[in-house]
């Protein structure tokens, strides 16, 4: 497929849009409803959403036993993730929450050291430092205020970036519909069997809906479902060179999103966090597209 960068573009700053308002409606949600029960309606809508293009459509489903297990893994971390990030949200204001999850892209290069054998230099790892601090400084006002829920986007990062590595292993063998369709078809029966096992337990409670919430509820599961086949696609028709940076627009547009529907905003520390924070990460992305770029070294003729 020939590349088109303005439209992977384009995509990408849907999913930054999407994202966090999905986030937003699920802080709003989360007042009233258990995050077991956001986290069922969530994968309820993807798969309502996508099963009938893959129907009608014709979209292939993962098939063969290994990319069947990929995807139950893959599924089981999305679960995990979208559970760990709508709890945080209980707690803490919209931006500190995406900001601290943005640890995420530096736990993918030690991640990707250790289970994938990639080099990982002194430089990457000054950065990836660097941009711990930064988010230690945006946890530190959070945890004096709430306490350990303070953490729970750090737990966010680790799920996602093992999500990610799952998904290395299986993007270039599945359709993004059919592996998004699977996944909300296995997703819905075990958060599902969750709610009606364990309904004492608060966080797999079954909510009361009233008229109204059932609309934001639809809302949320079409936002997230969008948001990731936007980011998906994007990567399609751009080189993740290009749109790696784009991602930290998710950063300050939580933050407007954040102020607009709730009035919040972070703090000195929180803010000065964030900005160290995505420093890093683009220092990162910025020396990995010199690296991808540079010539490689003609290999020496041997001797005759």
């Amino acid at each position: 497929m020939t590349d088109r960068p303005f439209l992977g573009v384009l995509l990408m700053l849907g999913f930054c849009v999407l994202a966090p308002l999905g986030d937003a409606t699920a802080k709003v949600l989360g007042d009233e409803m258990s995050v077991g029960f956001l986290v069922f309606i969530r994968f309820s809508v993807q798969a309502l959403l996508l099963l009938p293009l893959v129907w009608f459509v014709g979209y292939p489903l993962p098939k063969g036993a290994r990319l069947i297990r990929l995807t139950a893994l893959r599924t089981a971390l999305h679960i995990c993730g979208i559970g760990l990030m709508f709890s945080a949200l209980q707690y803490l204001p919209l931006a500190d929450a995406i900001a601290i999850a943005f640890v995420m892209p530096f736990l993918m290069l030690l991640l990707g050291r250790v289970f994938l054998d990639e080099e990982v230099g002194p430089q990457r790892l000054a950065a990836c430092a660097v941009g711990f601090i930064g988010t230690l400084l945006v946890v530190q006002p959070n945890f004096a205020t709430v306490g350990w829920p303070a953490l729970l986007p750090m737990g966010v990062a680790v799920v996602f970036a093992l999500f990610m590595l799952v998904t290395r292993q299986i993007a270039k063998d599945v359709d993004p519909i059919g592996l998004q369709a699977l996944s909300g078809l296995m997703a819905v029966p075990l958060v599902g069997a969750a709610l009606l096992l364990f309904p004492q337990v608060p966080i797999l409670a079954v909510s009361p809906v009233s008229g109204g919430d059932w609309i934001l509820l639809a809302w949320l599961g079409t936002l997230g479902t969008l948001a990731h086949l936007l980011m998906t696609w994007s990567l399609r028709f751009a080189p993740s060179a290009t749109l790696a940076p784009m991602q930290y627009l998710e950063i300050p547009i939580g933050t407007i999103i954040g102020y607009l529907v709730f009035r919040d905003l972070p703090n000195g520390l929180a803010a000065l966090g964030i900005c160290i924070t995505i420093a890093a990460g683009l220092y990162i992305i910025v020396r990995e597209r010199r690296l991808s770029t540079r010539p490689k070294p003609t290999p020496t003729p041997p001797a005759a």
